[in-house]
């Protein structure tokens, strides 16, 4: 039963890493400048909630690798900056959710997630951006606030929303195929709190990306 359950998780964790990949591959939103927003952390934070932190972990460094050798152009440190922004994101929330499995665990993951991500992206930002842009770090110091900032929080924004409204569908979708256990119905009032929640928050960061791009 043990090695079932093993090899029910390996399958589960390819799958997501797959659907991961794809989502990367055909949906890259232009934000500002060489920016752009892709929702593969949405499959790897609910991979990370299902099945723990440490699979969200190993999903993106197998989405990273294979992003690197087939559509990135920015090698290694693109690969490394990738790795770091998904795992800041997905660990962090997996880790709070898995001891608070209710629809405030999962805000508070969320958030969470958010604020370790924007940090961690913006240290990094300052560290690295410079060896592949060419310019200089007093260059990048002066794109850190007025770009990667706003940059960073519309990503963590459209993460969670996306979460919040993907989760239950998705989690459904994999009972039904086996690859998850059949659990306990979630309540409908906690339900319609997540998507009434991520709605109103992907709507919030659909206008941050139009007021960011001039369009409104």
């Amino acid at each position: 039963m043990q090695k079932k359950d093993s090899l029910r998780k390996l399958v589960l964790m390819a799958m997501l890493a797959a659907v991961a990949y794809l989502m990367m591959a055909v949906i890259r939103i232009p934000v500002v400048l060489f920016l752009k927003y892709e929702p593969k952390d949405v499959v790897i934070t609910i991979g990370g909630f299902l099945l723990g932190p440490m699979a969200s972990m190993i999903i993106s460094g197998l989405v990273s690798l294979i992003e690197m050798v087939s559509v990135s152009d920015t090698g290694i440190i693109g690969c490394i900056m990738n790795f770091l922004s998904t795992v800041s994101f997905a660990c962090t929330a997996a880790v709070i959710y898995k001891k608070k499995r209710t629809l405030n665990g999962a805000v508070i993951s969320l958030l969470a997630g958010s604020v370790t991500m924007i940090c961690v992206m913006l240290l990094w930002n300052w560290l690295i951006t410079p060896l592949y842009m060419g310019g200089t770090r007093q260059a990048v110091e002066a794109m850190l606030l007025p770009i990667f900032l706003p940059f960073n929080a519309l990503k963590a924004g459209f993460n969670s929303a996306l979460v919040l409204v993907l989760y239950k569908p998705l989690t459904s979708a994999l009972r039904k195929t086996g690859l998850l256990p059949q659990g306990n119905a979630s309540k409908s009032k906690v339900m319609v709190g997540m998507y009434l929640l991520g709605g109103a928050l992907l709507i919030t960061c659909i206008l941050f990306l139009l007021a960011m791009q001039g369009i409104i």
